[in-house]
């Protein structure tokens, strides 16, 4: 999978060449190191044994694509964790508290980064080092200067970084590319975003250490990363600038009572937010019966001093292309979903997820996050429907219904795992494989408007990066 024997990249070439024996040459060559490399699995390795780890990059990979992978390492700086992930998952292999003793126990294909995001900077840089393959959970990285040394890895080393944009491959959004690039609104001029975490899920992560800047860099990185990245995609251009307002306002210091985690806690019978970690087995296995190891407290208290990230979001970007961007992040709102408009010179498109009195049937917003971490089923349509809605200047609108699948990031992750991991690109192939400069762009956009709240002004992408902002996205 390294870049210098990329049969996608030698096709390219052969079609632009006419030294037909020269090709010939190169033919003959790729297709050795592609037999070569069909007659084994790959080999690969986690970093960082959390929920997301052992579950999606763990126990999923296994037993879905067991024919494709083998496992040859794990690791974590947490032993006890360490040791649950290798039942969980289900693997025989060696386990390791230490990055680089990984990295040099032996051949490794693909390094598979999902600790939390202020390290994925050095996981990632010392695999590239040793020209093995990475694949890193969003954010990619979360400030300007670790973005800065990724970028200097990834050019002097002959291995691949891949973003795990999973949202790319969803269905729904797949499909709401598939109307853009068929310029059925014409060319985007502007978009308008909102996306709402519910009272279970955002608070969630004001629980974890995702409410501290240092672990996590805010959640204008470690969620939103995601969504700027579909802008991205969706807008095919560059962010040039970013202007944001940002406050914490709900979690954190904003309460008269606290307690040392929800399981000690003398405030539960009046903490609307009181979370009993002991009913979720999963949990108390993997991070309860573990914490005494290195501390972390999975059920901390959300109401906690130390929180310093924000809870409330709005971000306009403006793009090399001139497409202008508002969008906002709710953490604390009675209902899970988004809205997304694209505003066309010839219309608009717009599709909605998660909003009560729209929806057909009630959701229990305790379990949508749940589902959309959950792997099984992806396939099978669920109850209610998504909708795109096109709207013609001087025209009709047209509503296209789709099937509503949701678990599995709509159904997006075995799409992901089957291009990454056994090289099967997508039915509807719009470019979904995301590479460094993919994962720099969404970071730089989170960075920009982190610096623009702390600072009160816009903040230029270039102040930030020697990366070029383009007004043709460069694809990977």
């Amino acid at each position: 999978m390294s870049k210098s024997t990329s049969l996608i990249d030698r096709r390219a070439f052969l079609r632009g060449s006419g030294q037909i024996l020269a090709g010939t040459a190169l033919v003959s060559s790729s297709a050795g190191a592609m037999a070569e490399k069909a007659s084994r699995k790959m080999r690969v390795a986690l970093v960082g044994t959390g929920i997301r780890g052992i579950r999606f990059w763990g126990r999923d990979l296994v037993q879905g694509f067991s024919d494709a992978v083998e496992f040859v390492g794990l690791c974590d700086t947490n032993p006890g964790r360490l040791q649950f992930a290798q039942d969980y998952i289900g693997v025989d292999c060696p386990t390791f508290t230490d990055i680089d003793a990984l990295l040099d126990s032996g051949p490794i294909d693909m390094v598979m980064v999902t600790t939390d995001d202020a390290s994925h900077d050095e996981i990632i840089v010392k695999a590239l080092d040793r020209n093995i393959n990475v694949i890193t959970e969003k954010p990619m990285t979360t400030d300007e200067h670790k973005c800065a040394a990724i970028q200097k890895a990834v050019e002097r080393s002959d291995a691949e970084l891949i973003m795990s944009f999973n949202y790319r491959y969803g269905h729904m959004f797949t499909s709401l590319k598939e109307v853009l690039d068929r310029k059925e609104i014409g060319d985007v001029v502007s978009v308008d975003f909102n996306w709402y975490l519910n009272t279970y899920h955002g608070a969630s992560y004001f629980r974890r250490w995702h409410g501290l800047r240092e672990k996590g860099g805010t959640l204008l990185l470690h969620k939103s990363a995601h969504h700027f990245d579909l802008l991205n995609w969706f807008i095919e251009s560059d962010p040039v600038e970013v202007s944001a307002y940002g406050a914490l306002e709900h979690y954190g210091h904003n309460n008269d009572f606290r307690g040392k985690n929800c399981r000690e806690c003398p405030h539960q019978k009046k903490c609307d937010y009181y979370w009993d970690i002991t009913k979720d087995e999963l949990a108390t296995k993997l991070y309860v019966e573990n914490e005494h190891h290195d501390g972390y407290i999975r059920d901390n208290c959300l109401w906690r001093e130390e929180i310093d990230i924000f809870d409330k979001m709005s971000v306009q970007v403006r793009y090399a292309n001139n497409v202008i961007v508002n969008y906002s992040l709710t953490t604390y709102s009675p209902f899970e979903g988004f809205r997304l408009a694209l505003n066309g010179k010839h219309g608009r498109v717009e599709t909605w997820e998660g909003i009560p009195w729209l929806e057909e049937q009630e959701t229990d917003q305790s379990k949508v996050y749940e589902k959309e971490m959950g792997l099984t089923s992806h396939s099978t349509r669920e109850e209610g429907r998504h909708e795109l809605i096109i709207a013609k200047n001087f025209g009709d609108y047209q509503r296209i219904e789709l099937p509503y699948i949701r678990k599995a990031h709509w159904g997006g992750d075995p799409i992901l795992n089957a291009h990454v991991f056994k090289g099967i690109p997508p039915e509807r192939n719009f470019g979904q494989k995301a590479n460094f400069r993919d994962g720099a762009m969404s970071v730089l956009i989170g960075v920009a408007a982190r610096k623009s709240i702390d600072e009160g002004r816009p903040v230029k992408i270039e102040e930030l990066t020697d990366l070029k902002p383009q007004v043709k996205r460069m694809k990977a």
